[in-house]
C-alpha cells in the first residue's frame, strides 16, 4: 500500500470516528458524558483536519474553487425563503 492510499484510509477512519463521536455527543444522557464526547470529538476533528491538510499539500485531496455566480445564486435562493 502506498502513502496516498494509507492516508486515504486514515482519513476515512477519522471521518467515521468523528461521526460516531458526534452522535455520542448529541445523545449524551448527562452533562459529564456530553462533555467527554464533545472533547473527544474536537480532538478527532483536529486529527482529521491535520490529515486532510497533509493530503491537500501533497495534491492527494484536490479541491476546486466554487464558482462565485453559483454561490450567489444559492445565497439568493435561501435568503428569499
Amino acid at each position: 500500500m502506498d502513502d496516498k492510499n494509507l492516508m486515504e484510509n486514515i482519513l476515512l477512519l477519522e471521518k467515521g470516528v468523528c461521526d460516531l463521536l458526534l452522535h455520542g455527543t448529541i445523545e449524551s444522557p448527562t452533562g459529564t458524558v456530553h462533555q467527554t464526547f464533545s472533547m473527544a470529538l474536537n480532538d478527532a476533528l483536529g486529527m482529521q483536519d491535520t490529515t486532510y491538510s497533509k493530503m491537500a499539500a501533497k495534491g492527494w485531496y484536490p479541491s476546486e474553487q466554487a464558482d462565485q455566480n453559483k454561490v450567489d445564486t444559492v445565497k439568493q435562493k435561501f435568503s428569499a425563503q
